[in-house]
C-alpha cells in the first residue's frame, strides 16, 4: 500500500497560517515542520550516492533502477518532470511517518482533521511512532476505534519542490520492483490532481495511476520469471481485497440499518469473526499458508476497513475514465483535474457516469 501521508504538504501552508494567526494544534505543527526538515536535510542527489564508492552495491542498483522508473514516469506516463525522487535519504527507521486513523464503534466513517491547502483528511501523520501512539490513546478515551500504521512514503503535492521535492527513502526503495514502480507513480500522481477534502478521490486516483503505470513498466521491463512472481503476488492481493471489501460492505450495511446498537454490536462481532475465518480459509486453500496478511486481520477494525475503502473504492471508475480518454495520460489527467475542481457530490456523480 502506498503512502497516505500529507504531513509534508501541510508544513508550508499550516506554518504560515499558524504563525500569523495562532493555531490550537501548534504542537502537531512543530513536529510536522521539524520532522520534514530533518527528512529533507538527510537527502542528497542519487547521483552522489551512485558515484560514492562507499555505497553498497545492492543499494546502488536499487537507486539506478529507481531513476529508470522516474524517467519512465515522465516519458511514458506524463507525470511531472521535477526533482521529486531524484534524491535519496536513509532515515534509520522503518517508516517515513506513522499515521493514526480512527472511526466510531458503529461506523466506518473515518475521523477527519482539517488543514489549509489539503482540506480535511482521514488521518494524522507523526514522524515519531511514540507520538502517534500517544495521540491514538487520546482518541480511544473518546470512544473511538483507532489504528496506527507505518507509512513508507508521503507526497507534498509538489508544493515543496523548491526544497528538493519528495525524496526516495530507505523505507521503500528495497520493495519488490513492481511495488516500487507503483509507489513512485502513485506518489507523483498526487502532484497532477488533488481535490481538497476528498481522501477517497485522491487516493483512488493515485492507486489507479500506480496500477496502470506499474503494468506498463512491467510489460516494458520485467523478465518472464519476475512477471510470474508478480502475477502470484497480485493474485494474493486481489484475494485479500475481495475478502475485505465483502465484509466491509456487510458492516457498512449493518451500521446504516435501523437495528438497535445492541443488535449492531452482535452483528459486528459475527461479521468480524467471519472476516477472520475467511482469511484462514483463503490462506489454507489458495495461499499455501502464506502469512503476509496475518497481522492485518488480527488487528482489523473499523478504521482499518474504512481506510481500505479510501484507497480502492473509486479505482474502477478511474480505470474506466482512462479507457474513455483513449488511454491517453494527458487527456486523462486533464479530466481528473476538471473533476477535482467540482463540488464533491457532482465530482463523484460524473466520475461514476458510464
Amino acid at each position: 500500500m502506498a503512502g497516505l501521508g500529507v504531513v509534508g504538504a501541510v508544513v508550508a501552508a499550516v506554518a504560515a497560517v499558524c504563525l500569523s494567526s495562532g493555531c490550537s494544534s501548534f504542537g502537531y505543527l512543530a513536529q510536522s515542520v521539524g520532522g520534514h526538515v530533518t527528512l529533507m536535510n538527510s537527502a542528497k542527489p542519487v547521483t552522489e550516492w551512485t558515484a560514492d564508492a562507499a555505497t553498497p552495491e545492492p543499494l546502488r542498483q536499487r537507486l539506478e533502477l529507481s531513476q529508470r522508473m522516474r524517467d519512465f514516469a515522465v516519458s511514458e506516463l506524463r507525470l511531472p518532470d521535477n526533482d521529486s525522487y531524484r534524491r535519496y535519504a536513509d532515515l534509520g527507521r522503518r517508516a517515513a511517518v506513522w499515521n493514526v486513523v480512527a472511526a466510531p464503534e458503529l461506523s466506518l466513517q473515518l475521523q477527519t482533521w482539517c488543514f489549509p491547502v489539503v482540506g480535511c483528511v482521514g488521518y494524522r501523520g507523526y514522524y515519531r511512532e511514540d507520538d502517534a501512539k500517544a495521540f491514538a490513546e487520546d482518541l480511544k478515551t473518546q470512544g473511538l476505534e483507532v489504528s496506527v500504521y507505518p507509512v513508507p512514503a508521503y507526497s507534498t503535492l509538489g508544493k515543496l519542490e523548491w526544497l528538493g521535492g519528495d525524496p526516495l527513502l530507505n523505507t521503500f526503495v528495497n520493495q519488490h520492483e513492481a511495488d516500487l514502480a507503483r509507489l513512485i507513480f502513485h506518489e507523483l500522481s498526487h502532484q497532477v490532481a488533488y481535490a481538497p477534502g476528498d481522501t477517497t478521490f485522491n487516493e483512488s486516483f493515485a492507486t489507479a495511476v500506480g496500477r496502470i503505470g506499474g503494468a506498463r513498466w512491467l510489460t516494458a521491463n520485467a523478465k518472464p520469471e519476475l512477471m510470474a512472481q508478480i502475477e502470484r503476488s497480485d493474485a494474493l492481493r486481489a484475494d485479500f481485497q475481495t475478502i475485505v471489501s465483502t465484509h466491509r460492505d456487510q458492516l457498512d450495511q449493518l451500521y446504516k440499518s435501523s437495528a438497535s446498537d445492541a443488535d449492531k454490536r452482535q452483528g459486528k462481532a459475527r461479521i468480524m469473526a467471519t472476516l477472520r475465518a475467511a482469511h484462514q480459509d483463503m490462506k489454507t486453500q489458495r495461499w499455501s499458508g502464506n502469512t503476509v496478511y496475518d497481522a492485518w486481520f488480527e488487528r482489523a477494525n473499523n478504521p482499518m476497513l474504512g481506510l481500505m475503502s479510501a484507497y480502492h473504492e473509486l479505482v474502477p471508475d478511474f480505470e474506466r475514465l482512462f479507457e474513455r480518454e483513449g488511454r491517453d495520460f494527458q487527456r486523462f489527467y486533464a479530466e481528473v483535474r476538471r473533476l477535482a475542481a467540482l463540488p464533491k457530490d457532482e465530482r463523484r456523480a460524473k466520475l461514476a457516469a458510464p
